[in-house]
């Protein structure tokens, strides 16, 4: 399976357990790597065969408005459906970063649905 991967899309979304926390957007960084069948598109070089990796970097910088979480295990989630429902991947695998703790670069989770999960 072929892919595209969008590496560390800066988005700021409201995210944490604490109220206070979840009181202003916080800057994350999202990977999102997507899974598809590049033959269609290369055979034609046409961009409505394949995942218009522009319109989903659009999406993710949008996801957050007028939203809130808790848990970027729930963030990430919501985010690989989102992608797979109105991208129509065969797969999604979706990191989200956040830099919450002083002394650690960041925090990750990372979460793969559709075929991926099987491997």
């Amino acid at each position: 399976m072929d892919s595209i991967r969008i590496c560390d899309l800066e988005v700021f979304y409201l995210v944490g357990v604490p109220d206070a926390e979840r009181a202003k957007p916080q800057r994350l960084l999202l990977t999102v790597e997507m899974e598809s069948d590049f033959r269609p598109c290369a055979a034609t070089d046409d961009l409505s065969q394949t995942i218009d990796y522009f319109a989903v970097s659009q999406r993710l910088r949008a996801f957050g408005q007028d939203r809130s979480w808790k848990l970027i295990e729930t963030l990430a989630s919501e985010i690989a459906e989102m992608v797979q429902r109105e991208f129509r991947t065969a797969s999604v695998k979706v990191e989200v970063k956040k830099f919450i703790i002083p002394q650690a670069r960041y925090v990750s989770v990372i979460l793969s649905r559709g075929q991926s999960e099987r491997r």
